[in-house]
């Protein structure tokens, strides 16, 4: 990709982060989510579906499939790597030339790409899960005094979710 074309920001599309973590920031262990959430699960679908979702080789290989309904994109450095039903791009500017123009780059993990994305994200839909959970992978330091809460809803924990859980979405302040 040229560097004219990566270098012009109104090419690039909006980033979202999505991303569920413990109260203890807690967003993996052992390569796999640590809780098995349907409600999170149906709210993921909901805020991606029909969309352009980018994510990290681990967290595509940990999910092992391309996602239904989305267009899947895999950051890797490894230009040889490949997987059927999904596009290889190397980084994070790349993958923000992906979208149609005004549509946005859904960054679902893992751990790195979220920290790489957190400078250019304008959104955040976080789903906060309400417990303390042993974990090996943590989502980065995050600064809320940037964000603005826009939208929160709670789920009580219960047959199908053991955990109660917040989703909450926030637009970058300023």
């Amino acid at each position: 990709m040229s560097t004219e074309l990566r270098s012009s920001s109104h090419l690039q599309a909006p980033v979202v982060i999505v991303v569920a973590m413990a109260t203890n920031g807690v967003i993996g262990r052992d390569g796999r989510l640590p809780w098995h959430l349907p409600a999170d699960l149906a709210h993921f679908k909901r805020q991606t579906l029909g969309g352009v979702i980018a994510m990290g080789r681990r967290t595509y290989e940990s999910i092992g499939r391309p996602l239904p309904g989305r267009r899947s994109l895999v950051l890797t450095r490894d230009a040889s790597w490949h997987a059927d039903g999904v596009e290889r791009v190397a980084d994070l500017d790349d993958a923000r030339c992906v979208p149609a123009p005004g549509q946005p780059l859904f960054v679902i993990g893992g751990a790195q790409l979220y920290e790489a994305a957190l400078p250019v994200a304008t959104r955040l839909c976080i789903t906060r899960v309400r417990a303390n959970i042993e974990g090996d992978c943590f989502f980065p330091p995050l600064d809320f005094g940037a964000w603005r809460e826009d939208e929160r809803s709670e789920h009580a924990a219960d047959e199908r979710n053991a955990y109660a859980m917040s989703f909450v979405n926030y637009t970058r302040s300023g």
